[in-house]
């Protein structure tokens, strides 16, 4: 016995014209070899339509079991039902070939949605029972079930293929029935033109369907019902805070799968937390700090090839510290705020420059330049604040995110940052390591116009800001945007002066002094010439990453790392020489070099990292050159990631250098 459902909808009054097309024979059903009418009555005035056809159907069965039982062909007997009262179709067909052997049955039913008239439901069961077949019930079985399980999805498909060619042909709707008897002399003409329909709705509780399809996309009927019932509990809007509009709540509802309660829950404490920050002003009242529009790298840029609006961020660039020292993190997460208003106001502007749906934006962050400085404590607190903020309060409108030049060092900051992010967002991130992100294979050509990709990305276009026009404002750049879809202008970031520091720094607020340098976080060494330095880190989770990053003061270094599946320990108080200094180590047969050796010079700073495919131990080494005229000083910090808390490969990331770190203490 197998039994199936599905259920779909079409929307207008003309699904039954549609349906009538698919006879004698449809595309979407090439089996069907031909139908014949028997019998048709009509009864009731017209209300009551029964209809039985006589089908022709190709035996979709191998060669071998077409021979055992002789045909090509067998035929199917099928009954329509129509009532235009209650405007239903009940469809039943059951097979007349081999029925005494065989018991197929199947039923369909298109019946108008309990909530919205215009909704189209259709649902479709049916039984195969195999009694008796030459011997191979089973295997009849079998290809009874893969047959069903392939063709019992047609019936949306090609109600929808017909009712679309029933649109190209200018017939986009068909009056309900009605009983001739009761209308009345004072009836309107078939001439007369209907009225226009509202935009959004139809007695104040039915969507347009073109509406749907050119402003919210592609939903089920269960989805519509839930957005129209969403709707009711915000339609009473004040002049304060006008009724969110449909894209809004329907943001919200796919943030909380669809669940009104939640959604409810979420858009109301959204909605009071606009207010109290008077977030509808934002775009007419915020003012770009002047440090913000010099040092602050980013903006909007074009297109992807979606039509999303575009937002390009060069993180690695960004001197964070000094921005926050600068202008403070309320301003920086207002600063964020206004991004996003801007997001919505573009995707509505993309949404007519397209004609389609466009609900979301892309990001594009540049990860060039990338280190550990970016981990700043108050940095790090900043960021985790914005994103939760933007979670609340902007959901759904992340459509994709491109992180580009992604350094080996990337892995720490995404552990301690994707824990934050919604798990739904986190499935849009792609990650591209390497200086070549273009041209990869599966790069971001594949998502953004040629021609739009930034010249610092290996593209031809330049978005950053010419000489010439460094006074523009920053409200302007949008606006230049929209006007002719020039690229807008993006800073390349760089050092903020410390001049331009508030007089109370980050770590002072609140009458409170948290002394906070680097010794937190990094390790400082001093090494002779010749002498060296070596961490000894203990693996034991295989698959875990070992990150590294470093920061050269004074005079050349030498780094590199190693590995031995032996259990080393240091022995006695001498940590500046080898755990390899012993006779029974010889390198390349005991211990090996896992990364080659790096020579940094002063003012460079490296990250990088390893998989730890096996266990053992692992050894980070440095020497200074003992060609050096003084002591070599750096500053060090490593880190684990454990293997369950990491998941990808370490394969297409690569080593990077830093410059200018110094300056940014």
């Amino acid at each position: 016995m197998i039994n199936g459902f599905i259920s779909g909808h079409g929307h207008g009054r003309f699904n039954q014209q549609a349906y009538e097309r698919r006879f004698p024979t449809c595309p979407q059903m090439p089996i069907v070899l031909d139908c014949e009418v028997i019998e048709d009555s009509v009864y009731e005035n017209g209300a009551r339509r029964d209809t039985k056809r006589r089908c022709k159907i190709a035996v979709e069965a191998p060669y071998l079991i077409k021979k055992i039982i002789g045909v090509d062909v067998v035929f199917f007997i099928q009954k329509n039902f129509l009532d235009m009262k209650t405007r239903t179709l009940n469809i039943e067909a059951t097979n007349e070939s081999f029925a005494t052997r065989v018991e197929i049955f199947e039923k369909c039913r298109y019946y108008a949605h309990p909530e919205n008239p215009d909704w189209t439901c259709f649902d479709q069961t049916a039984t195969l029972d195999i009694k008796n077949f030459f011997g191979i019930e089973h295997s009849m079985e079998k290809m009874g079930m893969k047959q069903y399980t392939q063709t019992t999805l047609k019936g949306k498909e090609i109600i929808e293929y017909f009712v679309n060619e029933l649109k190209q042909e200018g017939i986009t709707h068909v009056d309900k029935w009605k009983d001739d008897a009761t209308v009345t002399s004072t009836s309107t003409p078939a001439s007369t033109a209907a009225p226009e329909k509202p935009p959004l709705l139809r007695d104040n509780s039915i969507l347009d369907a073109d509406y749907i399809a050119k402003y919210l996309g592609q939903l089920t009927p269960l989805q519509e019902s839930k957005l129209v019932q969403l709707r009711k509990r915000f339609e009473h809007g004040t002049s304060e805070h006008p009724e969110p509009d449909y894209q809004t709540l329907l943001r919200f509802l796919r943030a909380r799968d669809f669940s009104i309660d939640k959604a409810t829950g979420m858009l109301q404490e959204s909605l009071q937390w606009r207010k109290e920050h008077r977030i509808d002003d934002i775009l007419s009242e915020y003012k770009t700090p002047a440090v913000v529009e010099k040092y602050f790298p980013g903006g909007w840029h074009h297109h992807d090839k979606d039509g999303r609006p575009l937002y390009i961020l060069r993180l690695g660039t960004m001197d964070v510290k000094g921005l926050l020292k600068s202008v403070g993190e309320d301003e920086l997460l207002k600063l964020t705020l206004h991004i996003c208003e801007e997001g919505l106001r573009l995707m509505n502007e993309a949404t007519k420059l397209f004609g389609k749906p466009i609900w979301n934006w892309c990001l594009l962050v540049d990860l060039d330049g990338l280190s550990m400085r970016h981990l700043w404590r108050p940095g790090v607190k900043a960021l985790l604040r914005i994103i939760e903020t933007v979670e609340k309060n902007y959901p759904e409108t992340m459509g994709r995110v491109l992180i580009v030049r992604a350094p080996r060092v990337f892995p720490v900051l995404w552990t301690i940052v994707s824990t934050f992010i919604d798990e739904n967002t986190r499935s849009k991130f792609l990650f591209f390591g390497g200086p070549d992100c273009m041209h990869a294979e599966d790069g971001i050509e594949q998502y953004i116009h040629t021609d739009k990709i930034p010249s610092f990305l290996g593209g031809s276009c330049n978005p950053s800001i010419p000489t010439v026009v460094e006074s523009i404002p920053a409200k302007l750049y949008t606006r230049c945007f929209l006007s002719a879809c020039h690229c807008t202008l993006i800073h390349e970031g760089g050092l903020v002066p410390k001049h331009l520091y508030k007089s109370e720094s980050i770590e002072e607020s609140n009458g409170a002094i948290h002394a906070h340098d680097h010794h937190g976080l990094y390790k400082s060494v001093d090494l002779k010439p010749g002498q060296l330095f070596e961490l000894i880190i203990h693996n034991t989770d295989p698959k875990s990453v070992l990150t590294w990053d470093f920061e050269v003061l004074k005079n050349d270094t030498l780094f590199a790392v190693y590995h031995t599946e032996k259990e080393l320990e240091r022995s006695g108080s001498d940590n500046f020489s080898s755990v390899f200094d012993v006779p029974e180590f010889k390198e390349g047969v005991n211990f090996k070099k896992i990364e080659p050796s790096v020579k940094c010079r002063p003012k460079e700073g490296v990250q990088g990292s390893h998989e730890m495919a096996s266990t053992g131990t692992y050894v980070l080494q440095w020497m200074c050159a003992p060609s050096c005229d003084g002591p070599a000083q750096l500053m060090y910090f490593h880190e684990i990631l454990s293997s369950a808390n990491y998941k990808g490969s370490m394969t297409s990331l690569q080593s990077g250098f830093s410059s200018n770190s110094l300056q940014s203490r």
